[in-house]
């Protein structure tokens, strides 16, 4: 076994692969460049060396630089963990070189399914079924036409060296994928350095599921279930779950066998997955193969009970793998959500800027449940504009999926993050949504659940009356704050004026008695006489609210605002004020204040680097046409005109680096 490893990858999965180290007693080496300087797995390995500047193609992506920290610390081996150089070929080979093990497959597997299209080509000639497409390499738009025009729309353009939705456009004409075919190839050169893209039959309404395959260098490969990776936006997953809940146990020993095959024609020798589309009647085909971990390997390892990187370090290091295929048992069902840097009410754009609050929920069993949240920040630390905006990927396991969707919700609405923008709400939004929970799932969920991108629901229903009873429980407490502060909470003549309330939540007014003279907390009675016990956990200033009401844990998140604060649970959103019923009467007699907007400016979403001006001064554009390309962590943004207008003046220019609302230019 190795006595020290070095991790070529950065954030949470290098902080998740050196936790497994520490377990097994190997000491671990990280890499950092210049933005990374102060990050969490710099702080956690036993050794640190710099690799050079912030841009992923001057530190991380140098093959060179990996090789000089393993000389320079003695590693014996490297883990690529995803992304980066985990399915560069040239990487595994210049670590052989120098005398370093590679934790991953051995180079003619991963030129043969790590490549796109060389993996399609293996495929077929494995006879395994694929998606219509050309297998060859395109060298201009009008190739990329003439192939989709052949094929059929919709068509889906890919990097060859892809993965995570980088270099990646669904298109529905002629103009998408000529548009579509610069945008991937693009991406798939400042990500991976390799710009090859190929196009294939886009498959409507179709499902992303993926299975686990392991292998030592001994000829053993096995399939450890599947994963389903449906919920995607911009073709990258955001929810995973496994097992399925489309599959039976027939169609995944098929997919499973089919998998292990695959792998046994390239001799794989590590963890990878083979990845299918599938159809709603149980039919598959092979879409690609990803020879690496993946990000989302935490839920198959909560059905397993393994460790998917002590098995990769094991195999690594010539170990035989310690389990079969009839070992292979699937216990209960396990939920990931990933938490990302990105705002979801103006289309996911990334965000960026220091985590000012940053509070997980707390991990462990709790009661039925697992709650495991896999990270690589801190409070305090910067999210840069350099890397993939992930900030966590909070996982939840119980023995059913309804449990284990419940349980995600509830870890999901304890998760407090400020200082940047975050998808939290719309991961809470999903838990709760119906056809998720039933499980009708397809890759245009979220294009076809939330045409108009998303808004943050207002409380309805049983949450309304949940977050109406903590908001009359909050604001009791913080009353109760306030007269011990002046000296008077001990005085009982005090209290009797308490009790009738309105709570103003959403535009409802919700009239309340709260009694604060019960035992375990405070009672909130509507008019109709529906009661709720209210218990806190919650101190003023803490940014989730956490109790019980009516037996029930919950937690809310809280945000002061002016006269009261703001709450989100269960994905919904609203502000709440607490009055009493004469200054309710008042409050509905104040007017309230429109804001005003103008549509003459083009500004800049999200902070990024202006890769793109598209128009000139003085040039007519119509409603839908694009003007500018921004590129913001390794993904490319297309702006596009919102009406017809005429360019009056350009502000920015290709290569500015520009804030978020900076302007870009000017219509008249």
């Amino acid at each position: 076994m190795f006595e020290k490893i070095l991790i070529a990858n950065r954030g949470e999965i290098a902080c998740r692969v050196i936790k497994t180290a520490r377990r097994m007693g190997i000491k671990t080496v990280a890499v950092y460049s210049d933005a990374d300087r102060d990050a969490v797995h710099v702080a956690m390995a036993d050794e640190a060396v710099h690799i050079g500047p912030a841009p992923a193609a001057q530190s991380y992506l140098l093959i060179e630089k990996i090789v000089e920290a393993c000389k320079k610390t003695g590693a014996q081996a490297v883990h690529p963990g995803y992304g980066f150089l985990s399915e560069r070929e040239a990487f595994p080979k210049a670590l052989a070189e120098a005398g370093i093990v590679f934790i991953g497959p051995n180079p003619g597997a991963i030129a043969a399914m790590g490549d796109k299209i060389e993996s399609k080509k293996a495929a077929a000639a494995a006879k395994v079924s694929t998606v219509p497409g050309f297998l060859g390499v395109i060298d201009s738009p009008e190739h990329a036409v003439k192939i989709a025009d052949e094929i059929g729309y919709p068509v889906m353009i890919k990097a060859s060296a892809g993965g995570g939705g980088k270099g990646m456009r669904i298109a529905h004409s002629a103009d998408e994928v000529a548009e579509g075919f610069a945008r991937a190839k693009s991406e798939a050169s400042s990500s991976f350095g390799d710009d090859r893209v190929f196009v294939e039959k886009f498959i409507t309404d179709p499902r992303h599921i993926e299975i686990q395959v392991i292998g030592d260098k001994h000829g053993n490969v096995i399939y450890l279930g599947e994963r389903e990776c449906s919920i995607q936006r911009r073709n990258q997953k955001v929810i995973e779950e496994a097992p399925s809940p489309l599959l039976d146990a027939e169609t995944r020993r098929k997919m499973g066998e089919q998998a292990v095959a695959l792998a046994k024609a390239v001799n794989y020798d590590s963890a990878g997955t083979v990845e299918f589309v599938a159809g709603q009647d149980k039919s598959f085909y092979f879409l690609e193969m990803n020879t690496r971990l993946q990000v989302e390997h935490p839920v198959t390892e909560m059905i397993t009970g393994l460790d998917l990187v002590e098995l990769m370090i094991r195999v690594a290091a010539g170990e035989a793998l310690p389990l079969t295929q009839s070992d292979v048992k699937l216990d209960g069902w396990a939920v990931e959500s990933r938490v990302y840097a990105e705002d979801p009410t103006r289309n996911f754009l990334p965000s960026i800027g220091r985590l000012t609050t940053y509070l997980p929920p707390e991990e462990g069993r709790q009661g039925d449940a697992i709650v495991r949240n896999d990270t690589g920040v801190e409070e305090g630390g910067e999210i840069a504009i350099h890397y993939d905006p992930m900030i966590a990927k909070l996982v939840t396991w119980a023995p059913t999926r309804a449990h284990a969707i419940a349980a995600q919700a509830q870890a999901l609405d304890a998760f407090a993050i400020d200082g940047i923008r975050h998808n939290i709400p719309f991961l809470a939004a999903l838990m709760a949504h119906p056809r998720w929970q039933e499980g009708r799932l397809s890759t245009g969920f979220i294009a076809e659940e939330f045409p108009e991108g998303f808004v943050a629901p207002q409380p309805a229903g049983a949450v309304a009356k949940r977050m109406m009873a903590a908001a009359a429980a909050i604001d009791h407490q913080l009353n109760q704050r306030k007269r011990g502060i002046s000296g008077q909470m001990r005085d009982p003549s005090l209290l009797k004026f308490e009790r009738d309330r309105v709570v103003l939540l959403a535009g409802e007014a919700y009239p309340v008695t709260v009694d604060p003279h019960a035992e375990d907390g405070v009672v909130v009675t509507e008019p109709d006489g529906t009661a709720r016990l209210v218990t806190s956990d919650w101190r003023p200033g803490e940014p989730v609210w956490t109790g019980t009401i009516d037996g029930h844990r919950a937690a809310i998140q809280v945000r002061g605002v002016l006269n009261g604060v703001a709450l989100q649970h269960a994905g919904a959103a609203a502000e709440a004020r607490v009055y009493t019923r004469r200054e309710a009467e008042l409050a509905a007699l104040m007017p309230v204040k429109e804001q005003g907007g103008s549509g003459k400016q083009v500004l800049c979403p999200m902070p990024g680097l202006v890769k793109q001006i598209l128009v000139k001064e003085g040039q007519e554009v119509k409603n839908g046409e694009p003007i500018a390309v921004v590129e913001a962590m390794k993904m490319e943004n297309v702006l596009r005109a919102e009406r017809d207008a005429t360019v009056s003046k350009i502000h920015a220019k290709e290569g500015d680096s520009l804030a978020v609302d900076a302007v870009i230019l000017e219509f008249a």
